[in-house]
This record gives structure tokens, C-alpha cells and sequence, in this order.
């Protein structure tokens, strides 16, 4: 079994979802007692935060940077940075490390485009749902994004940094959610991307018949693919 990198803390919350999920792929793969090789780093988010609304990405490039070259010395054949929003930084990241880089974006997509998904709504952080670095990755799969209206943007975003970080689910949001979740389909979305790795704790797919793509599950389900399969 290969060994996996987790690149977490943003948010501890969330990276707890990535080392559950990843164990419980493992071992249903794989049956008995075996569980999942992991090498994890959880960074401080009160740092990470701060940095990501001053705008200062080169310098967030360069702290998981470092982090990841960390992994990969303590062992890891691959890297996941547990966060979709952080993928803005993924090219700074991939550049200093020899391992591969589990890209939650073309992960997202190769399981969209499996299912015929062409066009597809995006929830994410502002950064993730307003900046280009998310969705031209998806949209080098050949998928058309969607994303909500300037209002619904910013109640999403808030919700995910003033309560999912938290720990928080609350009703009132999960409702809010639901609600622009059908917005996007009104626009034409044939399913939505839950492109923040927290907003899983709040919606689920049996919450809505709207076909959803939880993409902490996608990211780590490509992960012990990769852990399970025969090293070169």
C-alpha cells in the first residue's frame, strides 16, 4: 500500500472527514484490519485565514509549500491539500515537491463527466466560486460552471467561515443552501458541486434530489484508489 499525504487544518473539521473517509475506503478495499498509510500536516487556519482575505497568496503558497515538502520527507507517494479554496496555491505546492498532487478540482470533474454531467453549479468560498483558478480547471474538462447570484455568494461564503469552521450546523442555513442549490438549477445546472470541504456537514444528498457532488468525498475516494493500486 502506498502511503498518502494530507496537507490539512483548513479546516481541522474537514481534514477530520479526509482521515475518517480514507480509513473506511482502506478498509473496505482492502477488508481485515488494514487501515490507511497516512502522513498528515494540520496547519493553524487562524493563520490562513488571515492571509487569504489580506490577499496574500504568494506568501499562503509558500507556507504550503514548505508544509508539503515536509510530507513528502516524512514518506508520502502522493499529496492532498484537504481544502478546495487553498487550490489557488496548488501550482506554488506542485512545484516544490517530486510527488504527485491529487488535484480535488480534476478529481471533482472526472466524476462529473462520468455521470454525462455538461453543466455544473459551483458553491464554494468566494475566492473559490468568484476567482478563475477553480472553475478553469473544471472548465478544461469541457464543463460549463454556474455559479449563484452576488447575494447568495456572500451568504454562502459567510456561513462557511462563521459557522462550518465552527463546528456549526444550522438549520436556517441548510435551508438557505437548499434554496440556492434550486436557483442553480433553475439556470440550467445538472448537478452542484459542494466545492468547499466543510459544506458536506450541512447539506447531504438526501436533502435534495438535485444531484450533488461532494468533492471531500470525490478527493479522498481518489486517494486510496491511488493508495490500493500497484506501485511502479
Amino acid at each position: 500500500m502506498k502511503t498518502i499525504g494530507l496537507l490539512g487544518g483548513m479546516s481541522w473539521e474537514s481534514s477530520l472527514l479526509y482521515y475518517k473517509i480514507i480509513n473506511e475506503g482502506v478498509k473496505a478495499k482492502l477488508g481485515g484490519l488494514h487501515s490507511a498509510k497516512i502522513v498528515m500536516v494540520s496547519v493553524d487556519f487562524e493563520e490562513i485565514e488571515i492571509l487569504q482575505h489580506k490577499d496574500k497568496w504568494e506568501k499562503l503558497g509558500e507556507i504550503l509549500a514548505n508544509e508539503a515538502q515536509n510530507i513528502e520527507r516524512a514518506g508520502a507517494e502522493c499529496l492532498l491539500i484537504c481544502t478546495n479554496t487553498m487550490h489557488k496555491v496548488a501550482h506554488w505546492v506542485e512545484s516544490a515537491i517530486k510527488i504527485p498532487l491529487i488535484h480535488i478540482a480534476d478529481a471533482t470533474a472526472k466524476a462529473l463527466l462520468q455521470d454525462g454531467i455538461q453543466k455544473v453549479g459551483l458553491l464554494g468560498t468566494a475566492f473559490t466560486m468568484e476567482q478563475d483558478f477553480y472553475k478553469s480547471r473544471l472548465q478544461e474538462h469541457g464543463l460549463e460552471v454556474v455559479v449563484p447570484k452576488k447575494q447568495d455568494r456572500e451568504l454562502i461564503h459567510n456561513v462557511i467561515y462563521n459557522e462550518l469552521c465552527l463546528g456549526e450546523c444550522k438549520a436556517t442555513s441548510k435551508e438557505a443552501y437548499l434554496e440556492i442549490i434550486e436557483k442553480l438549477t433553475k439556470e440550467g445546472a445538472e448537478g452542484v458541486i459542494l466545492g468547499c470541504t466543510e459544506i458536506g456537514m450541512l447539506v447531504k444528498q438526501s436533502d435534495t434530489k438535485v444531484k450533488l457532488y461532494d468533492t471531500t468525498t470525490i478527493h479522498t475516494q481518489s486517494a486510496v484508489e491511488f493508495a490500493c493500486s500497484a506501485k511502479e
